[in-house]
């Protein structure tokens, strides 16, 4: 009898266990975290991979998809995935640059002129060893060919050049690469949630952002910024990550279809995304946005600050010259 009450007890407290969700031990359950809102083409993308996962491991690996930053911070969520709770987070090369420095120059202002230039890039022998180096740190790349598009600058007043920046608090996440690339494009950067961009503007606490056509819609920042001002100075390529220790409690089988399908499903939504942003803009139009054509090789000439201060010149020359850039 104590045989089996002890059984029953160590059940119990498996059944508590990140991705164990019955006695059987074949469920798993994996939290997909995003800042995105439900109504971003990138959170329907995750969607589709839950269900593509769901099918192809015949219901033993199940993605709940939390939007809005239900789960918390990208950071917080980020350090949770390395402790081994079984969350995937959407991040972006700044911020895994935290892990592994020389990983930050994809979040670099205009490294990459498109996404194929970005998918060149990561399918390259420096990005291997970048990913090694992050599994190291103890967080796995799931995929890193999510893309939302270019991202441009938004203010209340149009902006032609750098100089126009100038004295401008403007919203960016908080990584060194995204940080010193808006410094260097003639803005004061200032890291905070996305989800307190909308009142930070209204309080004029900050004067304007930089984002990504889809959130800008998503988010309705329209409603509070007039300007949208094409510099396309970063390419938004994503990445789903998770913990390696929790990655490693799934079973062969599991790792190879999460993977799969996940890298799967991050280029079949890029070029979902691609099409979009053309009528997207049209509906910022239709909501009252301006968008100017501002002096881009300005803008291209001043990032070049930037790589300086992080010491990523070098880098970006061995990895285009690798890519045939």
């Amino acid at each position: 009898m104590r045989r089996i009450g002890g059984f029953l007890i160590l059940a119990a407290a498996l059944a508590f266990l990140p991705g164990i969700s019955s006695l059987a031990g074949d469920t798993y359950v994996m939290k997909l975290s995003t800042q995105l809102n439900e109504t971003t083409p990138m959170v329907r993308g995750f969607k589709q991979l839950a269900e593509n996962v769901k099918a192809a491991s015949k219901g033993k690996l199940l993605i709940e998809v939390y939007p809005s930053a239900q789960l918390g911070s990208d950071e917080d969520v980020i350090e949770q995935a390395m402790q081994g709770v079984n969350v995937a987070v959407l991040t972006d090369g700044g911020r895994m640059g935290n892990y592994v420095r020389d990983f930050g120059i994809i979040g670099m202002a205009y490294f990459a002129d498109n996404y194929d230039d970005v998918i060149k890039v990561v399918e390259s022998a420096t990005y291997k060893k970048w990913e090694d180096d992050l599994s190291a740190e103890g967080i796995r790349v799931l995929s890193f060919n999510w893309y939302d598009g270019p991202r441009h600058f938004l203010t209340h007043e149009p902006i032609k050049t750098p100089a126009d920046l100038s004295g401008q608090r403007i919203r960016t996440p908080g990584a060194p690469a995204w940080a010193e690339s808006i410094r260097a494009l003639g803005a004061t950067p200032v890291a905070m949630p996305w989800g307190e961009v909308y009142s930070a503007v209204q309080s004029r606490a900050i004067d304007g952002c930089e984002v990504q056509d889809t959130s800008t819609l998503g988010s309705r920042t329209y409603e509070v910024l007039k300007y949208r001002n094409k510099t396309g100075h970063f390419q938004l390529i994503n990445g789903l990550i998770v913990g390696e220790r929790w990655f490693k409690t799934l079973p062969a089988d599991l790792q190879k279809i999460l993977l799969d399908e996940t890298k799967a499903e991050g280029q079949r939504n890029a070029r979902l995304v691609e099409r979009e942003i053309v009528e997207i803009e049209k509906k910022l139009t239709e909501y009252g946005m301006i968008s100017t054509q501002p002096e881009v090789a300005a803008f291209k000439k001043a990032a070049e600050a930037a790589y300086e201060k992080l010491n990523f010149t070098a880098l970006r020359t061995q990895v285009y010259k690798e890519i045939g850039k």
